[in-house]
């Protein structure tokens, strides 16, 4: 049986980031750390173990307060974690799973890693993340070169990743959506926070060769056209935050078939009528 495809070029994907810590960070990485922590505080739970999956140093700085003991660790280009069965009582990831070539495989990986009642939760791009840099490439060079290339990466949308994380075994899976719009005063700008972010083109099919000038003015142009306000590029990025928990005794169940104590009629205050029966309009 074949394996999951090879979307990613991890070995590029491991560079980029590389380059990028040296560059002092980004403010979507905080951004995204941010959100995690806002999720987090509700948690009525002192987190002992935990482990950080490939965040950025400092998205990892905000949620290091939240677990007395943290394992920092980087995904390998084979995508394998080593990690012991059910020792973590938490598990994050910031900005960095949009990026695996197997997303199912990581999941379930991360849920045998937990402890019974352990939380999973994480952040990554998805959605409609650099739609207006996809368009305006993708339009550039169909008219110059009469072909299109692979330059920005696929991305998950949020009504998949709730049914990946049952899929992975994790219980009450929530998946919700913040988009941010950043205005750029230039292409340039929106490039060199894509590289702060370690996030340039690291596809496995992407062409070698550099941009062609040409197809990168045709590019700018459109951007211009299509995507600008005010004379600033916009550029959308969708962040997508997963929650899980490693199924447990004491979770909140769902209720069996018959199970309620209040009619759904008596609630809504009308008249109930069995299947079939015509009722008289009011």
């Amino acid at each position: 049986m074949s394996g999951p495809p090879t979307i990613f070029d991890k070995k590029a994907y491991g560079l980029h980031r590389a380059r990028a810590a040296r560059l002092g960070g980004s403010f979507l990485a905080v951004e995204a750390a941010e959100g995690i922590a806002e999720r987090l505080a509700p948690v009525n739970r002192t987190f002992g173990d935990a482990f950080d999956l490939a965040s950025r140093d400092e998205s990892f700085a905000l949620i290091k307060p939240f677990a007395r003991t943290w394992s920092r660790l980087a995904l390998s280009d084979d995508e394998t974690l080593s990690l012991p069965t059910g020792r973590y009582d938490l598990a994050i990831s910031i900005l960095s799973l949009h990026a695996v070539n197997d997303l199912p495989g990581a999941l379930i990986q991360i849920r045998r890693a937990l402890k019974p009642d352990g939380l999973f939760i994480a952040a990554l791009f998805g959605g409609e993340t650099l739609r207006e840099l996809r368009d305006s490439l993708a339009m550039a060079e169909s008219e110059i070169t009469g072909g299109v290339s692979p330059r920005v990466a696929p991305f998950a949308d949020v009504r998949d990743l709730g049914g990946l994380l049952q899929r992975a075994g994790f219980a009450l899976p929530v998946a919700d959506i913040e988009r941010t719009v950043v205005r750029y005063r230039d292409f340039a700008t929106l490039v060199k926070d894509l590289r702060a972010l370690g996030e340039t083109n690291a596809l496995e099919e992407r062409l070698r060769a550099p941009l062609r000038r040409d197809v990168l003015a045709g590019a700018m142009a459109h951007y211009a056209s299509r995507h600008s306000e005010d004379g600033r590029f916009t550029a959308t990025f969708d962040i997508l935050y997963l929650t899980g928990w490693v199924p447990h005794e004491s979770q909140q169940k769902p209720l069996r078939p018959g199970a309620a104590k209040t009619r759904l009629a008596d609630a809504l205050g009308t008249q109930e009528h069995a299947a079939g029966e015509q009722t008289k309009p009011r």
